[in-house]
């Protein structure tokens, strides 16, 4: 039986840091939800849909399948049995993603793709709604959190490491909003789940949060 670890929380908690660290140390597949809804974007560039043809994309969207594998330990994402990894970087994909993942049939669809995964493959995933709706039968809930303080600073820090403008209280501010709309919003608010154990990596290193999840998923499966 396949083996799952989901990790939620608000944006800026080290997610998917977190995630694609311990993948790697576990063997496991880190699922890429946000490439595989590139993936499918690509899939309607292809068909010729528009972004804003909701019912052209709702009748097309169950043509395709999009799964993730590793190959030499890079990811590879597959549309329909191709590899379509190298097309998916563009800006015009990366706008018709953003335009498209907000219908509800899109999602429906990957949400599915992913639990199809999650069956058959030891897997890590990280997001909003993991372990609430996407895999709520993971046998390893974490709730990823850090203060807006520490979660402002880390991305301070980002920006100014790579020479861009960056303004600490204003960064503090929309990750607060940005909290609030996903805590908030209609379809799957971010919360955590009954089951989840709580993870604050306000005063952690990667290294100790990586350790620290490595010991309760051990632990679930009977290795410690």
């Amino acid at each position: 039986m396949a083996f799952n670890i989901a990790i939620d929380g608000p944006a800026g908690a080290g997610k998917s840091t977190i995630a694609k660290t311990l993948a790697k140390e576990l063997g496991y597949v880190y699922v890429d939800t946000g490439a595989m809804y590139r993936a499918m974007a690509y899939f309607f560039l292809q068909k010729g849909i528009n972004k804003d043809d909701e019912a052209a994309i709702t009748e097309a969207v169950d043509g395709a399948d999009v799964t993730i594998r590793y190959e030499n330990g890079v990811q590879q994402v597959l549309l329909n049995g191709e590899n379509v990894t190298g097309c998916l970087r563009t800006e015009q994909v990366g706008n018709m993603a953003s335009s498209t993942s907000v219908y509800p049939a899109v999602r429906t669809k990957l949400v599915a793709l992913q639990q199809k995964l999650a069956k058959t493959t030891d897997v890590i995933m990280d997001g909003r709604d993991i372990g609430t709706c996407v895999l709520p039968d993971a046998q390893v809930k974490i709730y990823l959190t850090a203060s807006v303080e520490t979660r402002a600073k880390r991305r301070y820090m980002e920006l100014m490491e790579k020479g861009e403008p960056a303004d600490l209280e204003k960064i503090a501010t929309d990750i607060k909003e940005r909290d609030h709309r996903d805590m908030h919003r209609e379809m799957s608010p971010l919360r955590q789940a009954e089951d989840a154990v709580l993870v604050d990596s306000s005063d952690m290193s990667i290294v100790e949060v990586v350790s620290a999840i490595r010991a309760i998923a051990e632990e679930k499966r009977g290795l410690a």
